[in-house]
């Protein structure tokens, strides 16, 4: 049962993250804005692990440092396929891989679930397919290219699942302090090379004259708000992954990997408070089938 209300809990979490960087990213950057939320999500673990304590041990530092790996070559391969679209196609393939991946590793691991189990298992696989689903009128097939970056992230994204679960419980969050200090090295070194790019574009060509200089304190607002986004979606990230470890250290992993998919339903659910989006009627029925789904394997 715990593994149910964290997994399911964290996946919430996970997506309240995941529209507050949606957020940042539209202004920031998604290069920036991540690595600014990975660096905010380090320094709230830093904390939280000064606090709780944990072994330092050599063999977690190096799973936290290798999930680290895996979370930003997921980031990278998401935000790459949901730009070629279409989202309504590629976010749920994400979400079915990265569920998938985890829970075909667990059961060739010897994990075995009673029988009301795999049917909740299946109920929850429909539902993670029906929450990220977002019909989209005209929308385009899928790229073979498109396609492939949406499993390789979605494989990513279970990998951190299957990693993260071989820390020992002494550990506490050191793994995941490492791993987001990890992911926030790459990001912030791919905002660099990014950075360098730019100039060297810029070096080549006319320098327009300054005309926009009376609009620079307006930008500076902008700016520090969406940087205080970026900070936020690391605070809330961190709290998720917690949740998410909690979830994998008090069961088995294929449940916690399938309910932690389940993280577009946060993401839906502000959106339709804070941004008045609509709800589409096939994401509350996978809703309705995700809270299903917990109350099944809280009872298995």
């Amino acid at each position: 049962m715990l593994t149910a209300v964290f997994s399911l809990t964290g996946a919430l979490v996970f997506g309240a993250a995941d529209f507050l960087g949606g957020l940042a990213a539209k202004r920031l950057g998604a290069v920036l804005a991540t690595a600014v939320s990975a660096l905010a999500g380090t320094v709230a673990l830093a904390l939280a692990a000064a606090l709780l304590g944990g072994d330092w041990r050599p063999a977690d530092v190096l799973w936290g440092a290798a999930a680290g790996v895996a979370g930003a070559v997921a980031i990278a391969l998401l935000y790459a396929c949901l730009a070629i679209g279409p989202m309504s196609i590629l976010s749920p393939l994400t979400a079915l891989v990265s569920a998938i991946v985890p829970m075909v590793w667990g059961f060739v691991g010897g994990e075995r679930l009673g029988e009301l189990s795999y049917w909740a298992l299946g109920v929850a696989l429909v539902a993670v397919v029906l929450v990220g689903f977002v019909p989209e009128r005209g929308a385009v097939r899928p790229s073979l290219r498109g396609i492939l970056m949406g499993i390789g992230s979605g494989a990513a994204i279970g990998a951190f699942f299957i990693i993260i679960d071989r820390t020992s419980e002494a550990s506490g969050l050191v793994p995941l302090l490492v791993n987001s200090g990890v992911t926030a090295l790459i990001m912030f070194v791919a905002v660099a090379l990014l950075a360098l790019l730019r100039g060297r574009r810029r070096a080549r060509m006319p320098q327009p004259s300054d005309l926009g200089a009376a609009r620079a304190p307006e930008r500076e607002t902008r700016t520090t708000r969406d940087l205080q986004l970026a900070v936020a979606c690391g605070v809330v990230n961190a709290a998720a992954n917690s949740l998410l470890l909690l979830g994998i250290r008090a069961g088995d992993l294929s449940i916690a990997a399938v309910l932690g998919a389940m993280y577009p339903a946060g993401t839906i659910l502000l959106a339709a408070l804070v941004l008045k989006e609509r709800i589409a009627p096939v994401q509350w029925v996978g809703l309705v089938l995700a809270l299903a789904a917990a109350g099944m394997l809280a009872l298995a």
